[in-house]
């Protein structure tokens, strides 16, 4: 690579000088030389938003530093120190990204709306109960899906208003879509939950499309079946590559957010793949994680500062 080869970002509410040195001490660990420094974000600041961050160009010269094994080290430090430690290819200078696809439930919001509809429908148990088997490997996800789909069945349409009415945002949501809007990116959901409440939330935030999960409901009740095909981590990642194609973006500039397993093909295909707030297996198969930062802390990975950004 050119000089430049990496980016370094940390963000945290705060970042000391302990933390600057155990950061400079990571660098040198992996045989990396500065070759710019920028701050990004200042929490003194008015328009700070509450968190430090600083972006490094990072060079190897003639040598060549194992990514995964710097990625690795990375988010073990910054779960030590408490902090956000992200790492990526500097192509900064050659990529502009243009399409934004987001995960919904625990990523755009603080909520997993299938676990609501059940604890509502008094089933909440029985759904928990199916979600284990799928994170023990003995059910697919569609095979999940369905199963737990068949336990609401029944629910009233009514109840699915309420929820929608009451869904609690996740930290940093507003002020992340009032700048892709003010910055001309395209965005989407990409959800394997319901379109009925990734429709309220386009409405609210202004995302440009939504793909996901349709509840068939009659008379007023849903029925427990959705419509095919279902998004499930397969149906992801073909729409990131199915949108960006249709609007002329490479997959170079396409970034993708998300906090499961079903969403690490999604976040493997875009040029930046952000593991949000997520477990720590999802955390440690992806490029790219944020834990500490709210979801606006993804406009810092994506390079911009306080003077570009609209509070």
């Amino acid at each position: 690579m050119a000089r430049g080869d990496l980016l370094l970002t940390v963000l945290a509410p705060r970042l000391t000088a302990d933390i600057h040195a155990q950061v400079a001490a990571l660098v040198a660990q992996f045989g990396l030389q500065e070759v710019s420094m920028q701050q990004l974000a200042d929490a003194t600041a008015s328009h700070g938003q509450g968190i430090d961050c600083t972006e490094q160009r990072l060079s190897m010269g003639s040598g060549s530093a194992d990514l995964d094994a710097l990625r690795h080290a990375a988010l073990s430090l910054g779960e030590t120190l408490d902090v956000d430690i992200v790492i990526q290819q500097d192509e900064r200078d050659a990529v502009s990204p243009r399409l934004v696809c987001f995960d919904m439930d625990s990523t755009l919001i603080k909520a997993e709306v299938i676990d609501e509809l059940a604890r509502r429908h008094g089933v909440g148990d029985e759904v928990a109960e199916i979600t284990e088997q799928a994170m023990r490997g003995e059910l697919d996800f569609k095979q999940s899906f369905r199963a737990r789909m068949s336990k609401l069945e029944g629910l009233d349409e009514s109840v699915l208003a309420e929820i929608a009415a009451e869904l609690p945002l996740m930290d940093g949501v507003e002020r992340l879509m009032k700048n892709l809007k003010h910055l001309g990116f395209r965005t989407a959901i990409l959800s394997g939950g319901f379109t009925y409440f990734a429709h309220y939330l386009q409405d609210r935030l202004g995302f440009d499309e939504v793909h996901a999960n349709e509840l068939i409901i009659e008379g007023g009740k849903v029925t427990g079946g959705v419509l095919e095909p279902i998004v499930d981590a397969e149906r992801k990642a073909d729409l990131l590559e199915h949108i960006a194609q249709r609007e002329g973006f490479t997959l170079a500039q396409t970034v993708a957010v998300g906090d499961g397993a079903n969403d690490l093909k999604m976040l493997a295909k875009a040029g930046l793949g952000v593991a949000f707030r997520a477990k720590p297996l999802v955390r440690a198969q992806a490029r790219q994680a944020l834990s500490t930062a709210g979801l606006d802390g993804v406009l810092y990975l994506m390079g911009y500062g306080a003077a570009d950004l609209i509070d």
